[in-house]
């Protein structure tokens, strides 16, 4: 066991009074040591409660005959880092979260790891650290958050994103001050990661269709009974990883990445798992390109619209059969690799039959037969503004603005373009060009919700287009095309895009033009300066000198 290096042996002596001081007897002490990694805080409401799943999760370690330790990892909530200079740190705290955990389990020899992430950033860079180690794992998340409510006794349901584009309806006379503040009480109803296919959720789904996480991971709602069990078997499945000398990267191979681009598209999930996927994967030494998701997505259907593209709810696709029925039926069409092992200890396939995986709501999660598309939920677009691609939640676009010309409206911040929706100075056939918000120019790849909801609460979402070299929440909805590659602060020519420039969309053929000459394009670029901001943190000039393109995962060169 690689904890023998802290506990066998005369010279390590004193590491074993370091362990007797954390009350330790000698037989836990000769036990398998499993570290449990608890990114509970009291600031995230999908990490509120996890301490109760770290218990639970120690108690299954200690029936199966392991000692658990656990330790902390920081999560930033994204909806509260939303729209201020808090979110410049939200997708640089997974390469923290990634690299704090490294060191935890290496400087104290863990012989297995137990994950409990559940919001943003804390899932994949919990995925990251685990293939980067290699040692017997698995991941249990928090769980998803019920549905709320428009208003306390209504049955009219709400989520966060009703809460976003609820602001820009008050500014266009749709809603009331007073009714918003209703909607603010009872949308978020308790503990969990936010009810949409949101990116918190988007991830904890593709963690078990990836085969890291036990099936029910993904939609087990927060606050059940269910999740406690299910946390108690994860401890229990860890030790028998264990036994087996089961790792990470067995599990992670070649197929199991189709597996999870196959069902990021049928769910229709979080643009961002476009920059997480490649991340995490790339620790385990496997290429995921912008082009392998745009072949997926074109041979794989769109069988569920989860808010924001819909109205169903995560607890609305557990009840309906979950992953296991999303992933049964995409077997049908050959899109799922069944051998792939999981942390289950038997293969994809053993685990659907075992399951008698089934669609069990027809309207939740359509059949091949009646999908909501035939493509999947993301589309990689490519043109002259973006040579190396930009990504749209295509299930979420309105028929509208799948292929139409825009008039650009050039801003260098989100907070110029966010002025300029809430004044109404944005119109009908506009695109808001957003730039210099990529991973090195914003830096830090702000992800912009609320200008997007903004537009679709003061009714433009059909009508207006948002592009940016940054990103989007997964709880955006329309023609929001984000990771714009390469990026404005890099020379990109997304920052050469000038006010009223006219720019083709085309989603269903994969297009985005600027209709401007190449001999303009060239005298632009010939007298072109990026634009430097001034960075005031050292730890985000730090990032900015070490993250890689939006294209390839936004990950540490």
């Amino acid at each position: 066991m690689r904890s023998t290096k802290m506990t066998e042996g005369l010279e390590k002596a004193p590491h074993r009074s370091l362990l007797y001081a954390l009350g330790l007897t000698r037989e836990e002490i000769r036990r398998p040591l499993v570290g449990v990694v608890n990114a509970a805080n009291e600031v995230v409401p999908g990490h509120i409660h996890l301490d109760r799943i770290a218990e639970a999760v120690k108690a299954g370690v200690r029936m199966a005959g392991g000692t658990p330790l656990e330790f902390p990892v920081i999560a930033v909530c994204d909806g509260l880092a939303m729209n201020h200079e808090g979110m410049r740190f939200s997708l640089p705290s997974r390469e923290i979260i990634a690299d704090s955990i490294e060191i935890m389990a290496t400087a104290h020899a863990f012989d297995a790891l137990v994950f409990i992430p559940n919001c943003d950033k804390s899932v994949p860079g919990m995925l990251m650290a685990m293939l980067r180690l290699n040692i017997p794992s698995i991941l249990i998340s928090g769980g998803p958050m019920m549905a709320g409510t428009h208003a306390p006794h209504q049955r009219q349901r709400a989520d966060l994103i009703t809460v976003f584009e609820g602001v820009g309806k008050v500014k266009s006379g749709l809603m009331s001050e007073e009714q918003l503040e209703e909607l603010t009480e009872s949308a978020c109803p308790g503990c969990g990661s936010c009810a949409g296919m949101f990116t918190a959720n988007s991830m904890n789904c593709l963690s078990e269709t990836i085969g890291l996480a036990l099936p029910g991971n993904g939609t087990t709602p927060a606050v059940t009974a269910a999740r406690i069990r299910l946390a108690k078997h994860a401890g229990m499945r860890v030790m028998d990883l264990l036994a087996k000398d089961l790792k990470p990267r067995d599990i992670v191979t070649p197929e199991a990445v189709q597996n999870a681009v196959a069902v990021d598209m049928a769910l229709g999930c979080s643009t961002n798992t476009v920059l997480h996927l490649p991340a995490i994967f790339r620790e385990a030494g496997l290429p995921l390109t912008l082009d392998i998701f745009d072949e997926v997505s074109r041979k794989t259907p769109n069988l569920c619209k989860l808010s924001p593209a819909g109205v169903h709810h995560i607890q609305d696709l557990h009840m309906a059969g979950g992953i296991p029925a999303v992933m049964a039926e995409l077997s049908k069409k050959g899109c799922i690799h069944q051998e792939v092992l999981t942390v289950t200890g038997k293969s994809v396939g053993e685990n659907l039959r075992d399951l008698k995986a089934a669609i069990a709501d027809p309207e939740v999660i359509r059949p091949l037969d009646n999908p909501y598309s035939p493509q999947g939920g993301i589309a990689i677009l490519k043109g002259n503004i973006a040579p190396l691609g930009a990504v749209v939640k295509q299930s979420a676009v309105a028929p509208e603005m799948l292929c139409r010309d825009v008039r650009a409206r050039v801003f260098n911040s989100e907070e110029e373009a966010m002025q300029a929706i809430l004044a109404g100075s944005i119109v009908k056939n506009d695109a808001v060009v957003i730039c210099y918000e990529g991973p090195r120019g914003g830096p830090g790849m702000r992800e912009m919700l609320s200008p997007t909801a903004a537009i679709t609460g003061m009714g433009l979402g059909k009508d207006v287009a948002l592009l940016t070299d940054g990103r989007f929440s997964g709880g955006t909805n329309g023609a929001a095309i984000g990771h714009i590659s390469p990026e404005a602060a890099d020379g990109g020519p997304i920052g050469l895009v000038r006010e009223g420039d006219s720019i083709h969309i085309d989603i269903p053929h994969r297009v985005l033009e600027l209709r401007v000459s190449p001999e303009v394009l060239a005298q632009r670029q010939a007298s072109h300066t990026p634009v430097q901001k001034t960075v005031s943190s050292g730890f985000l000039r730090r990032y900015a000198a070490q993250v890689s393109s939006a294209a390839t995962g936004a990950a540490y060169k």
